[in-house]
């Protein structure tokens, strides 16, 4: 056996000298100078390298970049084996974003010439090293953007796949992570090496964790305890002796949540004698013990973070380990944004504070997939994590398989969906939280200010030199022009910056009139690399261009055309010719029914809505939650009881029709009186003005009746189209799911989707598939009939949701595949709608700028026929002045 010590001397940086350890497996009676009689043990290194690059046969020999020869004067106490010595002019280092690896073959031979034994491994040369409040890697503070990673598989559990590593290693490559976490033992040998290859930062983790000893306060915690020490020791020492040619190992951890004591600091003090080339990380014991080289906190909040940055007195880099929602992969777990079920808030204006300050060193992301423990992410920022296995595909007894988690197999105790936290479905499918990963971690960045585009390259080592830039501007939704973006090639760490005059869009952005104007710019690989084909977008941010036009409040032409009145008994029915028809319940204020040229588009509507299915952070936090306080309050069960409805104002050319509700908790209909029906939570009142052109403007006043509610799950509108009104194109964030705390790599485009399509099976079902920002939608079948639907006067985008599961359903079901179809889409516009959070999991801690408070809010839509001969585009545009 051997291991391998670089040892950096100051030649000018252009040589170090390379000690190779070697251990050689004999007998015990044979003397170490019997061997070297008998047996030549030497030493080479090889620049593997170069071997891709050529084009027929490689020649080894020349491929040789080091001689290291048997030195017999370093022997020592510490190490009684044979020291091999060797020089290697102007090496390849190893990082993260250049793994490049060396073939060190080591060689025992007979003095006579044959080989007795031969071993080989892949090496990196790197030094890692800390600065104040950095974390240095061949001398430069990186940035660690990672996850945490559990060894897990949906069907053969902890059993590993080689197949299933790469997978991983290349998912997180994809998504710009550069870190994991082994959380929380060391793991498969073949992880390393793979590591080692496709470029990825490492902690290595002891297999120690005394989680829950609380519980036992009336024992002696193990790491106090003396008895214990050999044991927790012994597997310290196993894990550094194992893994210690690996160069994608920056740091060793102690373990996991095993509290501090004796024990810890005597296996610190052993990793620090044994290998100084490392950092030592332990967040035991509060996380700033002697015991760790890094300040490692979980779950810790931003004002917290901030303060230990700015504290003087603390050196140490600061990298949460786990935090946050876990954005899991299979194990991966992603720091600073809790991902159970939908969550992960990783937020761009948090990412964006955070790395600003330059004492923070790295992000742990809890988790990239759904099913155990987290992946490890360094940045300036951190995730969170699972805990039990889970996610395990289970077969049924009909045959079908669905996700089973804790107390689906009889399993007693449990902890539920807990395990569930990731940023990937167990087989490896991505979450939609993932793209806000990548788009986080991106190390291409993009800004605007005062008319100059200013493109960065945070990375540490890598130029722009692989990279192809295009850029596509898009003015309301249109697309007006795209190209390649010719740049010199940017260093790690600069910049380059583009004044708009001489931008190749500016003849573009200069006579165009649109209200809004965006410009992507999106960074992809020229080549293949082992982790994604020539082509793959690594980088894509958007920006606004400034408007030549003022922003004016929306208004619509009213037109001419001729509204036709008719009252049956309790109905109103509305129409123009056979364009379109609306029928109103005159002792509710309900839409009964809508139809465009004959064809039914709406079923029921148009209604207030308060409330979403719950997410797993919104049932975070016990009897404090989000959910608990909800349903305190009664939010859950408002059932909106119409006050009066009546028309306001009738002409030739539209109708106004206004009702007002009273938002009440449900309960015994049969015995609702009018003291209880005092106890309205909220007064609604909705004004319809209704056009001979099909037009309906809805404009909605909500006042809360009581100072003492919670944050509201959302404020807005929901109404029941019929199922064929499937066809989805709207203006807004997208194209994949994405709420208000979370929507950073959701850019604005005109997108097309069907709404089977959009719904996000979460194992367990709760508030998905929304989309943010939405400036208009429109709802129509494959003959091109159906409804539009716009922000309206003053009022902001909306933030959309369309399914054919109603928010009942989805609170109702356990398991995805439980839930009931409705022969409906079940559409929501809010004017408002609540983050979903994610510093942690178990305490309500949505920020409070993505809170709704229960206070007044008005606000206005726009309705209209859709046909074939018509688009959403066109409509939108009609609405806006000059």
């Amino acid at each position: 056996m051997f291991s391998v010590v670089f040892l950096v001397k100051t030649y000018g940086d252009v040589v170090i000298i390379i000690q190779v350890e070697v251990e050689i497996d004999c007998s015990p009676e044979i003397s170490k100078d019997s061997i070297l009689a008998n047996f030549v043990i030497e030493a080479g290194l090889y620049d593997t390298g170069s071997w891709y690059n050529c084009d027929g046969c490689i020649d080894l020999l020349s491929s040789k970049v080091a001689n290291i020869q048997l030195n017999p004067s370093t022997a020592s106490v510490e190490f009684p084996g044979y020291m091999l010595v060797g020089k290697l002019e102007m090496p390849r280092l190893w990082s993260a974003e250049q793994p490049n690896l060396y073939t060190l073959v080591v060689i025992l031979k007979h003095a006579s010439g044959p080989v007795v034994d031969c071993e080989s491994c892949l090496v990196g040369i790197r030094q890692v090293s800390k600065a104040p409040k950095q974390l240095l890697v061949n001398g430069n503070p990186v940035v660690i953007r990672g996850v945490n990673r559990h060894e897990h598989h949906p069907r053969v559990g902890k059993t590993n796949i080689e197949s299933c590593m790469v997978k991983d290693l290349v998912l997180m490559k994809q998504n710009n992570i550069n870190a994991v976490r082994n959380s929380h033992y060391p793991q498969h040998p073949r992880w390393y090496e793979l590591c080692d290859l496709f470029g990825l930062y490492m902690i290595d983790e002891a297999n120690i964790e005394t989680h829950g000893f609380y519980f036992s306060e009336h024992l002696k915690h193990p790491t106090m305890e003396p008895s214990w020490a050999a044991a927790m020791m012994d597997r310290v020492i196993g894990m550094v002796e194992r893994d210690k040619n690996h160069a994608s190992i920056i740091c060793w951890s102690l373990g996991n949540e095993a509290g501090h004591g004796p024990n810890h600091s005597a296996a610190a003090g052993w990793i620090r004698g044994k290998d100084p080339s490392r950092l030592l990380h332990y967040e035991g014991g509060g996380s700033r013990t002697p015991s760790t080289d890094i300040v490692c906190p979980m779950y810790m909040r931003v004002w917290d973070i901030v303060m230990i940055a700015k504290d003087p007195t603390e050196t140490r880099p600061l990298i949460l380990c786990e935090g946050p929602n876990d954005c899991q992969m299979t194990g991966i777990r992603m720091q600073w944004a809790t991902v159970m079920g939908i969550s992960m808030n990783i937020g761009k204006p948090l990412i964006a504070h955070l790395v600003s300050k330059e004492a923070l060193s790295g992000i742990g992301l809890t988790s990239l997939f759904s099913a155990q423990e987290p992946l490890f992410l360094i940045m300036k920022l951190k995730a969170s994590f699972p805990a039990i296995p889970a996610g395990l595909l289970r077969e049924l007894a009909d045959g079908t398989k669905h996700w089973a988690y804790g107390g689906d197999f009889g399993d007693t105790p449990n902890d539920l969906n807990f395990c569930l936290n990731g940023l990937l479905w167990p087989d490896r499918t991505p979450h939609p939280a993932l793209h806000e990963v990548k788009y986080v971690y991106q190390a291409i960045k993009v800004s605007l200010k005062k008319g100059t585009l200013k493109i960065s390259n945070t990375n540490f080592f890598e130029t722009t030199q692989g990279l192809e830039f295009s850029w596509v501007a898009h003015g309301d939704g249109y697309k007006l022009g795209f190209g390649i973006l010719s740049l010199p090639l940017i260093k790690p760490h600069s910049n380059y910056e583009i004044e708009l005059k001489s931008s190749p869009w500016y003849s573009l952005w200069n006579s165009c009139s649109a209200e809004e104007i965006f410009l992507t710019v999106t960074a992809k690989l020229m080549n293949s690399t082992r982790w994604a084909e020539a082509g793959h977008v690594i980088s894509t941010a958007q920006v606004q261009l400034p408007s030549k036009r003022e922003r004016l409040p929306h208004v619509i032409r009213t037109g001419d055309a001729i509204i036709l009145q008719e009252n049956l008994g309790n109905t109103i029915q509305l129409s123009h010719q056979n364009s379109w028809q609306i029928k109103f319940d005159i002792q509710t204020g309900a839409v009964e029914s809508w139809k465009v040229e004959g064809v039914s588009v709406m079923k029921r509507g148009i209604f207030p809505c308060f409330w979403r299915a719950p997410t797993d952070n919104d049932k975070g936090g016990g009897e404090s939650s989000y959910y608990s306080r909800w349903r305190a309050a009664g939010i859950d069960s408002l059932v909106f009881l119409t006050k009066s409805c009546s028309i306001q104002n009738v002409t030739d050319y539209f109708v106004k029709i206004r009702v007002v509700y009273d938002g009440t908790p449900r309960v015994d209909m049969s015995s609702l009186t009018k003291l209880e029906k005092a106890k309205a939570l909220f007064e609604i009142v909705i004004d319809y003005t209704i056009y001979g052109s099909g037009n309906v403007i809805v404009e909605c006043n909500f006042k809360p009746n009581t100072s003492d509610l919670p944050p509201l799950p959302r404020v807005g509108v929901e109404f029941h189209l019929e199922q064929s009104m499937d066809k989805i194109k709207f203006y807004g964030r997208g194209p994949f799911e994405c709420y208000p705390d979370r929507k950073a790599a959701a850019h604005v485009d005109v997108y097309e989707q069907i709404v089977g399509d959009m719904h996000v099976p979460y194992i367990v079902p709760g508030e998905c598939a929304g989309r943010a920002d939405v400036r208009w939608v429109t709802f129509q079948n494959k003959e091109g009939i159906g409804i539009y639907a716009s922000m309206y006067s003053s009022s902001p985008p909306m933030q959309l949701n369309a399914s054919y599961y109603t928010t009942t359903e989805l609170d109702r079901a356990t398991h995805n595949e439980q839930l009931v179809k409705e022969d409906k889409i079940e559409v929501h516009l809010d004017h408002k709608h609540m983050g979903l959070g994610g510093d942690d999991s178990w305490t309500p801690c949505v920020h409070d700028k993505y809170l709704v408070p229960a206070v007044a809010y008005s606000f206005s839509i726009r309705l209209s026929p859709v046909t074939a001969a018509t688009s959403g585009y066109d409509i939108y545009k009609s609405q806006m002045q000059n």
